[in-house]
């Protein structure tokens, strides 16, 4: 007996969801919208900058009970990648290596390097592998969520940190692959959503992911060219079509039961809340100034009520379960 609640919480590691690597996604993309909230909006920059250690840390902690799942349940990871859905949050390990890069690149610049180099070489292969994947295994169409933005349209977020790390033509080879497939599974998730059976409530959170790819697009391109062009404000503008979109459906996501797919609510609200800090000041446009100040104050909050329902549920044990 006093052997058991010790074999309990052992075996529950076998259940640790690479969705995990979702909450250093959020917390990330929260961290980058408060450095530049400090930097644009007049912000005290101390908040970015412990939040920084806050992304780190997670990262850390998260990768590494993974790295022990590895060990001692090769078996479950096998399972998750060859899952036609977890395989696509496999990259979230990639994005957040990625956006850990732009975050410490500044204060810590061979950190940062080193966090972009692995992060764009990891998710390069996932890209590949992923899409193979999806060619050798016939996929059904309820397989299909606003999930398999990540491992290839997460791709127009190496340009993002990426500048003076590598050539222009390398960061537009990432950049294209990531507008181009987009477009196609933008198409694709559409029809699935319209055509066929709902998502489920557990993936509900994912139609957040909508709002990413034009939103973070919108950023790679400033960087890359410094300009906000008609091509730029087109990006922006869907952008912030689906942020009225998602809002005009709010009711559509009261009084979801929680799973750790909340977290997809996070990354892509800051990314929206970046994008209007980018357009504010570069343009002076009012509305994007307004813009800024209500996705940070929204990702703040929703932030919060995430992190209090995922500590709740993990002193519940209701999270590492078998589903």
């Amino acid at each position: 007996m006093d052997g058991q609640p010790e074999s309990i919480e052992l075996n529950r590691l076998k259940f640790y969801p690479i969705m995990m690597f979702a909450i250093v996604m959020g917390i990330s993309g929260l961290t980058i919208a408060y450095q530049k909230a400090g930097e644009f909006l007049a912000f005290p920059k101390t908040i970015g900058h412990t939040m920084m250690y806050i992304s780190l840390a997670l990262f850390a902690i998260i990768s590494l009970i993974y790295i022990i799942k590895l060990f001692k349940y090769p078996k479950a990871i096998m399972n998750e990648w060859k899952h036609p859905v977890r395989i696509n949050f496999f990259s979230a390990i990639s994005i957040s290596m990625l956006m850990l890069a732009i975050i410490t690149r500044e204060e810590f610049s061979t950190m940062g390097a080193t966090f972009w180099y692995l992060g764009t070489a990891l998710h390069m292969f996932m890209t590949l592998y992923t899409i193979s994947f999806w060619i050798n295994h016939n996929q059904e169409i309820a397989h299909s969520n606003p999930a398999w933005f990540i491992p290839i349209v997460g791709n127009v977020l190496v340009p993002v940190g990426g500048i003076g790390l590598a050539s222009d033509i390398v960061l537009m080879y990432f950049f294209s692959v990531g507008v181009f497939f987009w477009i196609i599974f933008l198409a694709i998730i559409f029809n699935r959503i319209i055509f066929h059976h709902q998502l489920a409530q557990k993936f509900l959170p994912t139609l957040f992911i909508l709002l990413a790819p034009p939103a973070v697009a919108f950023i790679a391109y400033f960087k890359l060219f410094g300009e906000v062009d008609t091509f730029a404000i087109f990006l922006y503008s869907i952008a912030v079509f689906f942020t009225f979109m998602l809002a005009f459906m709010f009711n559509r996501f009261l009084g979801l039961k929680y799973f750790i797919s909340w977290w997809a609510f996070i990354f892509p609200l800051a990314a929206m809340a970046i994008a209007a800090m980018v357009m504010y000041h570069s343009t002076g446009d009012m509305f994007s100034m307004y813009l800024a100040y209500t996705m940070l104050v929204v990702t703040s909050l929703m932030t919060l009520v995430v992190l209090y329902q995922t500590i709740r549920h993990m002193m519940m044990h209701e999270i590492c379960i078998q589903e």
